[in-house]
C-alpha cells in the first residue's frame, strides 16, 4: 500500500520530474521541479491558494513517482516527452499533433535531388520549410523538375552510371540523365544552384528567362513550345502567390498568439521563413479554466517544439511565458543556435501578433460547436454508457469478435476504444490454435484466455522491473469488456475472467435479425437503447469495427492459402524453384513427365533437387496437381 505521507519524507531536494497516478493507476499529471521535495510537498499542504484544478487533481492522487535529473533543463525535456507520451488529464494538452512537410535538397550527393520530406535530419542536405500544404510542396518539386531537369531516382551516382537505361523523365524532357553521363557534375551543380535560388524566393530571373523563350518560340511559329513556357510561368506565379511578404529582415520566425475561453483554447501560429509568411496553422488545447495565458502558451511551446524538426531563430509571443529562460535555453540546444522568445510592443511585429490573436479568436468561436459535437460523440457517449450500465468508469473499452468460414482459418480480433475513440496501436489479432471446426464459443474462450493470461504475465514482469502497466502490450486491462453477441458470449467472457481471478464488467452487443446493432446485454438483462443516442451510435461503431478487423485478418489468411500446388510438398523445392519449374514446363503434368536430365537443366535446379522432384512424381503415391480455390467466400 502506497503511503503518501511516508513517501513525501523520502523526496530528494534535487531537480526532476514527478508523475501523479489515480486509483486506476492512470497518469493524471506530469510536472517538473527544481526541488522535488519542495514542489511535490506543496500539493499536499493545506493552503488556501490552490486553484480548483489543483484541488480536484490532489483529491484523485493515490500514488506518485519521480525521476531525478541533473538540471532543470533536463527535467523540462523529460517532462515534455512524458506529457506527449501519456497525455495526462490535468496537464494542458495539445489536441492535435501535426507533421509538416519540407523540401529537401540532397547537397551531400554528387548529383543532388530535390525531394519531399517529413523530417529534418543532419545529413548534409538543405531543407526549406516547413510548409502547411503537402500539395503545394509536391507542386513546387514538380515545377523545379520541369525547370531545371533534375534527377529524382535513387541511384547512387556516379557508381551506378550507365548500368541501366534512362528513365521516363529523361524521355519526356524533365531529366538530363546524369545516370548516362549526359551532363558533367559542374553543369548539374549550376542547375542545383538555380533551384536553390528559386526555393529561396528569387523567382524573377526564372520568369524573365522563360518569357524570353516563350516569345522566341512564338516568333518561330512553335506555338506548342510557347504554350509550355506560358504554363510554366503561370505555375511559378502561383507558387509565388502562396508566400506573403511580412517582414524585410529575411529571418525565420514563428508568431504565436492565444485565445482561451473556459476549458477551450486555440493557439494560432504564423510561419515566417526568409521574411515571407509561407502559411499558418491553429492548434486546439485542453486547458483548465483558471490557467493563465503564460501557463497555456508555455505548455504549448514545450509540446509543439518537442516534436517539430524545425525551430526558427525567433518566436514572437503575445505574452511572456513561464520558464521563459529555460525554454529559450532548451530551444537553443535543439536548434544548435541561439533562439529568442520576444514579446513585441510596437510596430509591424506587434501588429502581426495582434493579427494572429484575432485569427485564434475567430477559429475558437467558429469551431466551438464542432468541438462540443465531437466530445458528445466520444466522451459524452462513454458517459452515457457508464450511466446506462451503472458502472463508474468505461474510458477504456475492449471489444472481441470471431471470424471464420465453416471453421476454416478461424481468427479472433481485439479492438480498443479509449475515451470514445479507436486506439489502433492497441489492436490485437489472434489465430485460433486449439479449436477445430466452427465453434465460436470455444474460439472466443481461447482468445480471451490468451489475452488475459498474457496480460497477467506481463504485469508480473513489469512489477519486478518497477515499471507501470502502460509499458506493456497486454498489461493494460479494460474498464469494460464488450462481446459481439448476447448471453452466450458474455458468459464465456465471465467464465474466463473468474478462472483467472480478474474482475471486469462484461456486456454483449446484441444484433437484430438484420445483423444490425439492437442493444446491450448486461447482468442477464438486455438493455434497450435509444437508436438516436450517442451511446447507441458508439456501440454500433465499436461492433462494426471489431467485425471489420476480424474479417480483414481472416481474409488475409484465407488469401494466402487459397491456391496450393503439389510442388509445395516436395522437399527442397521452395518458391524460387517452384516458379522456375512452372515457368520452364508450364504445367505440373509436364514437370511430372519430364526426364531427370530435363529437370537438372531447368533454371535454379541442381542434381539433388531434380532427383527429389523426379522421385516424388514417380513414387507409388504420386498424385497430380492439387489446386484449392475459394470463390466468392464471405466471412461470418
Amino acid at each position: 500500500m502506497f503511503n503518501i505521507e511516508e513517501e513525501l519524507k523520502k523526496l530528494p531536494a534535487r531537480p526532476g520530474v514527478y508523475i501523479m497516478h489515480d486509483e486506476y493507476d492512470d497518469i493524471i499529471y506530469v510536472g517538473k521541479a527544481i526541488s522535488l521535495r519542495n514542489r511535490v510537498r506543496q500539493y499536499f499542504q493545506s493552503s488556501r491558494g490552490k486553484s480548483v484544478k489543483i484541488q480536484q487533481m490532489v483529491e484523485r492522487i493515490r500514488r506518485f513517482e519521480y525521476i531525478v535529473t541533473d538540471s532543470e533543463l533536463e527535467a523540462l525535456v523529460l517532462e515534455s516527452n512524458l506529457i506527449k507520451e501519456h497525455r495526462p488529464k490535468y496537464n494542458t494538452m495539445l489536441k492535435d499533433d501535426k507533421s509538416y512537410p519540407f523540401i529537401k535538397v540532397t547537397l551531400g550527393e554528387d548529383y543532388p535531388r530535390v525531394l519531399f520530406a517529413r523530417r529534418m535530419k543532419k545529413d548534409k542536405s538543405k531543407y526549406f520549410g516547413p510548409y502547411t500544404s503537402a500539395a503545394a510542396v509536391k507542386d513546387t518539386i514538380e515545377l523545379i523538375r520541369k525547370l531545371y531537369k533534375l534527377r529524382s531516382c535513387q541511384k547512387n551516382l556516379p557508381r551506378d552510371c550507365k548500368k541501366e537505361r534512362p528513365c521516363l523523365y529523361y524521355h519526356i524532357g524533365q531529366c538530363t540523365a546524369p545516370c548516362q553521363g549526359n551532363i558533367t557534375k559542374e553543369e548539374y551543380r549550376r542547375s542545383i544552384d538555380g533551384a536553390l535560388e528559386f526555393l529561396n524566393g528569387n523567382h524573377a530571373p526564372v520568369i524573365e528567362m522563360l518569357q524570353k523563350k516563350m516569345n522566341d518560340a512564338a516568333e518561330n511559329m512553335e506555338f506548342e513550345e510557347a504554350a509550355q513556357y506560358r504554363d510554366l510561368i503561370e505555375s511559378i506565379r502561383q507558387v509565388a502567390q502562396r508566400q506573403k511578404i511580412t517582414h524585410g529582415d529575411g529571418e525565420d520566425k514563428d508568431v504565436l498568439a492565444l485565445c482561451a475561453d473556459g476549458g477551450d483554447a486555440v493557439v494560432q501560429v504564423f510561419f515566417i521563413r526568409g521574411g515571407k509568411m509561407i502559411g499558418r496553422e491553429h492548434f486546439y488545447l485542453r486547458v483548465a479554466p483558471h490557467d493563465t495565458k503564460a501557463v497555456i502558451l508555455g505548455s504549448f511551446i514545450k509540446q509543439y517544439y518537442a516534436g517539430t524538426p524545425f525551430i526558427p531563430r525567433e518566436l514572437m509571443l503575445e505574452t511572456e511565458v513561464e520558464d521563459q529562460e529555460i525554454i529559450e535555453k532548451w530551444l537553443s540546444e535543439k536548434r544548435e543556435q541561439r533562439v529568442y522568445l520576444k514579446v513585441p510592443k510596437k510596430g509591424t511585429k506587434e501588429k502581426l501578433v495582434e493579427l494572429a490573436r484575432e485569427n485564434a479568436s475567430i477559429v475558437l468561436s467558429q469551431d466551438r460547436e464542432r468541438i462540443k459535437r465531437e466530445e458528445g460523440r466520444t466522451i459524452g457517449a462513454v458517459h452515457e454508457i457508464e450511466k446506462l450500465l451503472g458502472i463508474g468508469r468505461a474510458m477504456r473499452m475492449e471489444a472481441f469478435d470471431i471470424s471464420n468460414i465453416s471453421g476454416f482459418e478461424s481468427v479472433g480480433s481485439m479492438i480498443v476504444y479509449e475515451k470514445g475513440k479507436p486506439k489502433r496501436s492497441d489492436y490485437r489479432k489472434f489465430k485460433i490454435k486449439s479449436v477445430q471446426g466452427p465453434n465460436d464459443y470455444a474460439s472466443m474462450e481461447e482468445v480471451l484466455t490468451r489475452r488475459f493470461t498474457h496480460g497477467l504475465e506481463e504485469r508480473k514482469e513489469l512489477e519486478q522491473k518497477g515499471m507501470g502497466y502502460e509499458m506493456g502490450s497486454f498489461s493494460r486491462f479494460p474498464d469494460l469488456l464488450m462481446m459481439d453477441g448476447g448471453r452466450g458470449q458474455v458468459n464465456i467472457a465471465l467464465g474466463v475472467l473468474e478462472k483467472l481471478g480478474i474482475t471486469i464488467p462484461v456486456c454483449g452487443m446484441v444484433k437484430d435479425d438484420f445483423h444490425r446493432t439492437r442493444g446491450i446485454y448486461f447482468n442477464n438483462v438486455e438493455i434497450p437503447m435509444d437508436t438516436r443516442s450517442e451511446a447507441f451510435k458508439l456501440v454500433t461503431r465499436i461492433q462494426d469495427e471489431a467485425h471489420r478487423f476480424a474479417i480483414e485478418y481472416h481474409r488475409s489468411l484465407r488469401s494466402k492459402g487459397q491456391v496450393r500446388s503439389i510442388l509445395d510438398d516436395i522437399q527442397g523445392i521452395g518458391p524460387t524453384r517452384r516458379k522456375a519449374l512452372l515457368r520452364t514446363f508450364k504445367t505440373t503434368e509436364a514437370i511430372r513427365d519430364a526426364t531427370l536430365e530435363q529437370l537438372e537443366n531447368a533454371p535454379s535446379m541442381n542434381a539433388r533437387s531434380a532427383r527429389q522432384v523426379y522421385e516424388f512424381f514417380h513414387s507409388p503415391d504420386a498424385a497430380g496437381q492439387v489446386t484449392v480455390t475459394e470463390e466468392d467466400l464471405s466471412a461470418k
